[in-house]
């Protein structure tokens, strides 16, 4: 922890002075206070042999890319500098056109691809306890995302680097935590701004301007039972 008696909040810092130190830092910024676990984590950049290497190699990446290449560029570039042989792509259901484009693309550039469908397995909804009602098609056999399963199955290829490709919020959660390898985000899923979940933020002035409106109701929801 900082010398601060509160949590961090970068979020709201307006200067980010931390990056080039060019302007002042803010009363509320954990830097200017002071993280004592700073020089512990310096020495874990030092030790740590994967840490450090991700480090530089995406720092190289970024000072090569930064406003050249695609994320689907960098994502190509990255696994080839880090010396990523196998690559597993987690993908949903509804981007495996995506997923067949971007592990073509793998293919061609010389990786070894694994691929796994959010439905892999064919596991009814209502066997893992989710209710009819909460199928997108009730009455119909509505197979369950399986992100637990996606890892499993790229763990055992023992892939070197995992791409995500669309998975939902909360099944993505759990394939990161779950899986062995370091894992990266190709595309983030949203189906109402085509997969560009930052439009809502740009447009939270206006369309979106209920996302900034207090809603009592909906501040604490109650826990689902376990």
């Amino acid at each position: 922890m900082s010398d601060l008696n509160v949590p961090p909040q970068c979020h709201l810092c307006t200067t980010t002075n931390c990056y080039r130190k060019n302007a002042s830092f803010p009363s509320i910024c954990i830097t200017a206070a002071g993280i004592v676990e700073l020089d512990s984590v310096r020495e874990r950049y030092r030790t740590d042999v994967e840490a450090n290497r991700v480090l530089r190699v995406a720092a190289q990446t970024e000072a090569r890319a930064y406003g050249k290449m695609t994320r689907v560029e960098e994502t190509i570039e990255f696994a080839r500098e880090m010396g990523y042989r196998k690559i597993g792509i987690a993908s949903c259901v509804g981007l495996a056109r995506e997923a067949n484009l971007f592990g073509r693309m793998l293919s061609r550039n010389g990786f070894d691809v694994c691929g796994v469908i959010c439905k892999v397995g064919a596991i009814d909804k209502t066997e893992l306890g989710i209710p009819e009602e909460h199928k997108l098609k009730p009455g119909c056999f509505e197979a369950a995302c399986n992100p637990l399963l996606q890892a499993e199955l790229l763990n055992r290829e023992k892939t070197d680097f995992n791409v995500m490709i669309g998975l939902c919020v909360g099944h993505d959660s759990l394939f990161i935590k779950h899986s062995n390898a370091p894992v990266t985000v190709l595309i983030a899923k949203d189906r109402v701004l085509v997969h560009n979940p930052a439009a809502a933020l740009y447009a939270s002035g206006f369309y979106y301007q209920h996302l900034m409106q207090v809603e009592p109701n909906k501040i604490s929801p109650e826990p689902l039972d376990c």
